[in-house]
């Protein structure tokens, strides 16, 4: 419902974003690109044998390693969204491990979703005392809160799981991790697993493919994904399509302006970036659900990788849901020992590197024309001179695709305009 003042807060919105002449990807061509990643995935499965490129197997697992790192990304898109940079979100990931842990053995994995979304929530309301209310470098205090949250997820461990007699320890647990907990139900769509997978097995052209994947994102689906994904429309239409998300979106544009229409800036500040701890806590929980328990060193860089989620899909929600199942899909090549797979990639990656330098050259830019030609030229000839990868190069492909991608996509992102800014009440006055 349109009002006086959200008209007015909605102009001085748009009139700090800039972006008024910039076009934006409609439905259609999304739905293009995804096709066309589609088919290119499915020649490549042909071209190369890697099948399992495009299996059930690979892509199920795909789906499950994106959640966390999307959820991470969602949280790290609503405290920038309000003008709060977020580097904090691995060690808000570790909180909300830990406390899924610790309630989980006990009391089921529902409970344990629950406490790592309170753990991840109360690592945000730290976040926010320290930049909102004392003004601290963002930077700084995301660094300090992932360190804070590294020493006090070990030490809690040590004193809760690996004390001598607990009846924690008597359950299974250790220094290291949380006794185990039940498993949390999943979900397959009734009467198409089966044909998808008689369909998978032939190995037709783009007809296997797509069974294959619309079989791994249709049967032993956990209800938590099922969540996740709510979460993100949620997030659409609540920053999107309420006036609470026009006022949180104008505290990360101009907040001065905001303050002078009306809005409580720090109040939203505290909203949103206790949202984003609550999201990536919950990103937390998921991987200590999914493993069955805490362990030490289960993020491992989840958080980062989602804040480079939030980064590539431009701080909106449909942009970090495709980022996520991209470095989903690559985190998943390292679970499964994708060797050949990944070894597969590489001529894709080469492939899209030549399209790219053809794309810079039009535009005048040879050195980026060049560099990207010549990378393009090394993969093809390590592909054709080797059959796998190492592994070492496989378990750091998640981290690799990361850097391609936010390289690839520089040119394009806009950041909230004070995001990061210092802020302090008053400064309309």
């Amino acid at each position: 419902m349109s009002t006086p003042f959200t008209g007015a807060l909605a102009k001085a919105l748009r009139g700090g974003t800039g972006t008024t002449g910039r076009r934006r990807l409609s439905y259609p061509a999304v739905l293009l690109i995804i096709a066309g990643g589609i088919l290119l995935l499915s020649a490549l499965r042909a071209l190369t044998g890697a099948n399992d490129l495009t299996s059930s197997g690979q892509f199920g697992s795909a789906l499950a390693a994106a959640v966390p790192i999307g959820l991470a990304g969602l949280g790290g898109l609503w405290a920038e969204r309000s003008g709060v940079v977020n580097i904090g979100l691995e060690g808000m990931m570790m909180l909300g491990t830990f406390c899924a842990g610790w309630i989980g053995w006990q009391h089921g994995p529902w409970a344990a979703a629950l406490a790592g979304l309170i753990g991840g929530a109360l690592g945000g309301l730290v976040h926010a005392v320290a930049t909102v209310t004392f003004g601290a470098d963002h930077i700084i205090s995301g660094v300090a809160m992932n360190i804070l949250a590294l020493g006090t997820t070990q030490y809690l461990a040590k004193l809760w799981f690996g004390a001598e007699g607990s009846a924690a320890q008597k359950a299974g647990g250790n220094d290291k991790q949380s006794p185990v907990m039940e498993n949390m139900p999943d979900f397959s769509v009734p009467g198409v697993g089966g044909w998808l997978g008689s369909v998978e097995k032939h190995h037709w052209f783009l007809v296997s493919d797509l069974a294959g994947m619309l079989r791994g994102l249709v049967t032993n689906v956990s209800y938590l994904t099922i969540v996740a994904a709510l979460l993100f429309v949620v997030t659409f239409f609540v920053l999107w399509r309420s006036p609470f998300g026009l006022r949180l979106r104008s505290c990360g544009e101009s907040p001065v302006a905001a303050e002078s229409l009306g809005v409580n800036v720090y109040t939203y500040k505290y909203a949103a970036v206790i949202v984003s701890g609550a999201l990536a806590g919950l990103g937390g929980a998921f991987l200590a659900i999914g493993t069955h328990m805490y362990s030490d060193g289960q993020t491992g860089g989840r958080g980062y990788i989602g804040l480079a989620t939030m980064i590539s899909g431009n701080w909106r929600p449909g942009g970090v849901a495709m980022s996520a199942g991209l470095f989903g899909f690559m985190d998943s090549l390292q679970l499964r020992s994708g060797g050949p797979t990944v070894h597969a990639l590489l001529l894709l990656v080469a492939l899209l590197l030549i399209g790219f330098a053809l794309w810079r050259l039009r535009g005048g830019r040879r050195t980026a024309a060049l560099t990207g030609g010549a990378i393009a030229a090394v993969l093809i000839v390590w592909y054709g001179l080797t059959d796998a990868v190492p592994r070492e190069f496989v378990d750091a492909t998640p981290y690799v695709a990361t850097l391609l991608v936010l390289s690839v996509s520089a040119q394009r992102l806009r950041m909230p305009k004070a995001n990061g800014k210092p802020y302090r009440k008053g400064q309309a006055k």
